[in-house]
């Protein structure tokens, strides 16, 4: 019988299964489906040799967040490419705002904004350390460095009230950070989506946003390996029916949605709690779509051939009126698409001459609605000719999310609406957001903090109170990766 069992092989239940397994805990893990990694999956959606990411693509966070600064994926095997560009945000007649890697390069081409844009994010860029651990706790304690705190909250407030609009004087720069900031698929001046989109541009200009070799898969890959050296062992293609199935287990931690924890724990989670965790929200839904294409993408603009990410949506207001509709529960005439050519520094995602193309839209939660022609239609805007280089397309629409990854409720990629209330409550108001009523059973998702993103924070976090009340372990789960083990 293992020590402590992990439901569900997102990055956030891996990075809890190496942490426990480098304490020296035997550590099991189960996964519903056939292929373990969660939202970090990569394979053959479209065409033979065209390798498509399922879910996350573009990953911010794969250098700078704590837990994999300390794992050190390079080290691990997974060689993280680097665009020049992080993101870029086309707008109608030609023009683009880009997120160079570079920030002076980024304000230089912002023209009479680039002054704006440099003091909104040169302070923070300078501390982006402390800015992404500030991002990345709990959200239970006071951060490390309260200057930093003060300079991002301010900046959050200014941009997340009817202020946002007086630093900027033309359409580019603003269009640029609501683009970011709508990655959380709420309403972009939100609080939350605000304090999203304020992290990732940061880190726009620090490590920027690395793509993987090969695609995502090598993520989850590299934990997976590690946890198997520790001695951990991995079940796919189980879905876990009952807390029954495990026994005496000193742990269980749950790398999924309350709707799962609910499902698995049944009866025996207390009446209130259960209560809690069937109000708790979903919110808007993703349809993906990729493109297997006989070559690049042929953007408008200047400098979006050298993105690793785009958002197509147009101008801030176009941004909020297409987030307003699908926060209405309707279907945008021309959505929100995020866009990842992973071909601009990655030739081994597709056959020689060929590129993949990956694309979401923002949709209604449990949408039906095949969106193709939609996204088509809304690259097109941006890249004439788009359409002619298509050889195959694979759709998942929202509704079908949750079949690939049950965390995906109603085709809620966040698992778990971005509400101010909810990005500090999740998935229930209680100080330690991770431990249940249940004795050993606990959460480790992307509905506990700090929320969504590839990151592995939450499972850091949920695998050091694990470690203190139920193995009386109290060294920091850092310091553990840090220090190199020898397995047996």
């Amino acid at each position: 019988m293992a020590d402590v069992v992990v439901v569900g092989s997102g990055p956030n239940g891996l990075a809890a299964a190496v942490i426990l397994a480098r304490a020296g805990l035997d550590v099991e893990v189960h996964e519903a489906q056939q292929t373990a990694g969660g939202g970090s999956q990569t394979a053959e959606l479209t065409l033979p040799g065209y390798r498509h990411d399922v879910c996350a693509g573009a990953h911010p966070m794969a250098l700078a967040s704590p837990f994999f600064r300390a794992f050190d994926l390079p080290a691990h095997g997974v060689e993280l490419l680097t665009p020049q560009v992080s993101y870029a945000h086309p707008l109608d007649g030609g023009t683009a705002g880009l997120a160079w890697h570079d920030l002076d390069r980024t304000a230089a081409d912002l023209g009479r904004d680039g002054a704006a844009w440099r003091s909104l994010f040169g302070p923070l860029v300078r501390h982006w350390s402390d800015v992404v651990d500030l991002a990345t706790s709990d959200l239970r304690h006071l951060p490390a460095n309260l200057p930093t705190a003060m300079r991002f909250g301010m900046r959050m407030l200014e941009q997340g009230s009817p202020l946002w609009n007086l630093r900027f004087r033309d359409d580019v720069a603003p269009a640029l950070l609501t683009g970011v900031a709508t990655h959380a698929i709420t309403q972009p001046r939100a609080l939350p989506a605000v304090g999203a989109g304020m992290l990732l541009s940061t880190l726009a200009h620090a490590g920027g946003w690395v793509l993987p070799r090969g695609g995502s898969q090598a993520i989850p890959d590299a934990l997976i390996a590690e946890l198997r050296r520790l001695g951990g062992r991995v079940i796919t293609g189980h879905r876990v029916s009952s807390l029954d199935e495990f026994g005496d287990t000193a742990a269980v931690v749950f790398d999924t949605a309350p709707a799962e924890l609910l499902r698995v724990a049944g009866s025996r989670l207390p009446d209130r709690f259960a209560a809690r965790l069937r109000r708790f929200r979903y919110g808007g839904a993703a349809c993906k779509v990729d493109f297997a294409l006989s070559g690049p993408v042929p953007w408008q603009a200047d400098g979006c051939e050298l993105a690793g990410t785009l958002h197509l949506v147009g101008t801030r207001a176009q941004a909020m009126s297409a987030e307003k509709t699908v926060a209405a529960g309707q279907h945008a005439p021309r959505p929100y698409v995020l866009a990842i050519q992973p071909g601009v520094v990655d030739s081994t995602r597709a056959p020689a001459g060929g590129h993949t193309f990956y694309t979401y839209a923002h949709v209604p939660n449990g949408s039906t609605r095949d969106m193709t022609d939609t996204v088509i239609a809304q690259v097109e805007r941006f890249a004439p000719g788009f359409a002619d280089l298509i050889l195959a397309t694979h759709v998942r629409t929202g509704a079908e999310m949750p079949s690939h990854n049950a965390n995906y409720v109603g085709g809620d990629i966040s698992a778990g609406a971005m509400t101010l209330s909810q990005t500090v409550f999740r998935p229930t108001p209680r100080w330690n957001p991770y431990a249940t009523p249940l004795p050993g059973v606990y959460l480790c998702s992307a509905s506990t903090p700090p929320g969504p993103g590839v990151h592995g924070m939450n499972g850091l976090h949920a695998a050091r109170h694990i470690l203190r009340e139920r193995f009386d372990i109290h060294t920091d789960p850092l310091d553990l990766l840090r220090t190199p083990v020898l397995a047996d």
